[in-house]
């Protein structure tokens, strides 16, 4: 039995209970199942206007957001920094009380600045949903990643989990590590010194420089990109570098369990982190992923709107 959502807004993972990771989880499996149907929309928003804010480029969380408030039957508007007043100079905080005004019930932000979305929520009556702040958190693909490996996989708890790449930079990675250690996964995170520094381990996961000794153990493995444009200085000395060392390649793989299953949040520089057969082969759980993500935001804005009238189709 999972507890209530008592919450608003969707922040971080960090400040999420298991038993409220574990509820997102469970209603995500429900809207899963809907979107399996010949209707696959549910009036459970209906009425509801939500906003996206992506004041930071994004493909698939923005689409997948869009697509899931529809599903929903809100009314959905969608403003990135081009088609706002922020280009002219006006604050977030003025931007999102107009948006609220205009009887926005929910507002989904991703912005480059770390505290963005709390900073909003403390402002607004309206709910708030991150969809990533700066190298923070991106509290829903670390949700949507642990649906998936627990779809596939049958359970969390006990799990073994290589996340590999730029850790530092890495909203994604901090939301996997939350999700999953409080599920009971065992998470390891590995990559060169400067992008995975040792004080991680503070945080209950382990840190590994070693690549080819880590593979062998892992029931997941989630491959992270270079964030090119969080780094105020070079942190390796070359992609080129980075692919040998650390990338995951079809020579490398035979290390791996048979069953391993390989991850990766997108956008994809095939080659780099990962070969392009690797990427498309039968271990791969990056389409799933995407997919999962369409049921696993339904579950959130489902939840932060109050969670009622899940059953019904429109």
């Amino acid at each position: 039995m999972t507890t209530a959502w008592q919450r608003k807004d969707l922040l971080s993972l960090r400040e999420l209970s298991a038993d409220e990771i574990r509820k997102v989880l469970s209603t995500a499996t429900v809207f899963k199942e809907i979107l399996g149907r010949p209707i696959k929309k549910v009036p459970s928003l209906q009425g509801r206007t939500v906003v996206n804010l992506f004041i930071e480029p994004s493909t698939r969380t923005r689409i997948s957001f869009e697509l899931a408030a529809i599903r929903l039957s809100a009314d959905v508007v969608s403003l990135d920094k081009d088609s706002s007043s922020i280009r002219k100079g006006e604050t977030l905080q003025d931007t999102a009380k107009n948006l609220e005004a205009l009887q926005a019930g929910t507002i989904v932000i991703r912005h480059r600045s770390a505290g963005a979305a709390h900073f909003l929520a403390q402002r607004l009556k309206a709910s708030v949903i991150n969809a990533g702040d700066g190298s923070h958190e991106h509290p829903t693909q670390g949700l949507l990643d642990t649906f998936t490996i627990q779809e596939r996989l049958g359970r969390v708890e006990g799990v073994k989990v290589l996340i590999i790449g730029d850790i530092i930079h890495s909203r994604v990675a901090r939301s996997n590590l939350w999700a999953l250690t409080k599920l009971g996964a065992k998470v390891k995170l590995v990559g060169p010194s400067t992008l995975v520094p040792k004080e991680f381990a503070e945080l209950g996961v382990e840190v590994s420089h070693d690549l080819d000794g880590a593979l062998e153990e892992a029931d997941v493995i989630n491959l992270l990109r270079i964030q090119h444009e969080r780094q105020v200085q070079a942190r390796v000395p070359s992609i080129g570098e980075y692919a040998t060392l650390f990338g995951l390649n079809s020579e490398r793989f035979k290390r791996c369990k048979k069953g391993v299953i390989l991850m990766h949040p997108g956008p994809i520089h095939r080659g780099v982190e990962i070969a392009s057969e690797l990427a498309d082969g039968a271990n791969s759980v990056i389409l799933d992923q995407v997919t999962n993500g369409l049921a696993v935001r339904m579950a959130v804005l489902y939840l932060v709107s109050g969670g009622k009238g899940i059953g019904g189709e429109s």
